[in-house]
């Protein structure tokens, strides 16, 4: 099940005078690794006289060269694409034995392929005392690298900084806050200070709202979202390059799209280029815009259609009202569980190892609802050809008068 979105980005510079435009370097399509499918892309630019080369880095990221043979007053981007939402499971990978504990090494071959993502700036005294806090100590690598990137979440405070460029390691702990890139580079040294490969990543970051609150857990925006999102990525052996989000705290998922992957955050940036010294005006807007949703399990018609389903319930009651014919109706509810839900009992085995105490935990709140001197009866109940045993049957009696 997916759900199909357009996104919109313009990125709009305005000049007081007619200038040139040196030679402008566009990252702003989504990279081959990318995990969330892209259906369709356009790139739109103005001045419309120019020329245009698309290359690939040697991070083999998409880039677009433009050169303009004229002078200019503005400098407009405008990107549209479709993506094919689709959720992901982040943890979706093996990794080679040997790399299934923290520390390990890369192979020789790898190590000097991944040279480039393993250099390190020269550490200082904030970073080296916060390096010195992390264990060293061997664990499993998935659960080092869960726990640093959780870490990172709650001791750097996220905020929004228009100012180009990014923080230095030393400057982003010495505040204990930043934005995503800086969050983002912080977490590319200490990894690489670990001895892990890792890079700094820009892209696009499209949240949508749920379609029912969370029970354990924040549920997400009020409304969809997107915005350009910087993470880290870090190589694994065996699974490839991992994205990490040290501003939410969380693995990569479907949302993240990236459109640059770099050893260093310079060779990332959206846009890049030369002009000509001016007054400059920015404008830049993003939206989301859902075109085409799958039915699902938490939203199985659309809106149109509950209408419409209302309406023919109406008008049935109203028909069975008036030929006076009477109705009632019973059912079970069938639960699943938000925790294991490919497990077994909860799918096709009538009893497993958590059901039972699930079940009476449910009786004990419901009892404390609704009966609270009420019995307690723990029974037979049905038992279906081909199984040994009879399922259990948990009730609760108790008088109306109390």
């Amino acid at each position: 099940m997916s759900i199909h979105v357009a996104l919109n980005h313009v990125t709009h510079y305005r000049y007081d005078r007619p200038i040139n435009l040196g030679p402008q370097i566009i990252r702003l399509r989504p990279c081959p690794h990318a995990r969330t499918r892209i259906l369709s892309y356009s790139m739109r630019v103005v001045p419309g006289e120019h020329f245009i080369n698309w290359q690939q880095d040697p991070q083999a990221n998409y880039l677009a060269r433009m050169v303009f043979p004229e002078k200019t007053t503005e400098f407009r981007i405008e990107v549209d694409f479709v993506a094919e939402m689709a959720v992901h499971n982040p943890f979706d990978f093996f990794l080679e034995p040997e790399a299934e504990e923290f520390p390990f090494l890369y192979p020789a071959e790898q190590a000097h392929e991944l040279h480039p993502y393993r250099a390190c700036l020269t550490p200082t005294p904030k970073f080296t005392a916060y390096l010195a806090t992390i264990p060293h100590s061997r664990l499993r690598t998935i659960d080092f690298l869960v726990g640093l990137n959780q870490r990172l979440q709650q001791d750097i405070g996220y905020t929004i900084r228009m100012e180009p460029g990014v923080q230095t390691p030393e400057e982003t702990l010495a505040k204990r806050t930043g934005s995503c890139r800086d969050s983002a580079w912080l977490l590319v040294q200490l990894m690489r200070h670990l001895g892990l490969a890792a890079r700094f990543v820009s892209g696009y970051l499209i949240q949508l709202a749920p379609d029912i609150k969370s029970l354990d857990g924040p549920s997400g925006p009020e409304s969809d979202f997107t915005d350009l999102h910087a993470w880290c990525e870090v190589y694994l052996p065996g699974a490839g390059w991992i994205g990490l989000d040290p501003t939410s705290g969380l693995l990569a998922g479907e949302g993240h799209i990236p459109v640059a992957c770099s050893p260093d955050p310079g060779s990332a940036a959206p846009i890049s280029g030369a002009l000509d010294e001016c007054e400059c005006e920015f404008e830049h807007s993003m939206q989301v815009t859902r075109i085409w949703e799958a039915p699902r399990v938490t939203k199985p018609y659309t809106e149109e259609a509950w209408v419409e389903i209302d309406a023919m319930g109406a008008k049935v009651d109203a028909d069975l009202q008036q030929l006076d014919v009477r109705l009632t109706q019973g059912g079970e509810p069938t639960f699943v569980s938000v925790d294991d839900r490919d497990g077994a009992e909860w799918n096709t085995e009538a009893m497993g190892p958590t059901k039972r105490i699930l079940g009476a935990s449910l009786l004990d709140r419901l009892r404390n609802e609704y009966a609270p001197h009420g019995l307690r009866h723990y029974g037979q109940g049905k038992w279906y050809p081909g199984e040994q045993l009879p399922r259990w049957s948990l009730n609760i009696f108790w008088r109306k008068d109390g």
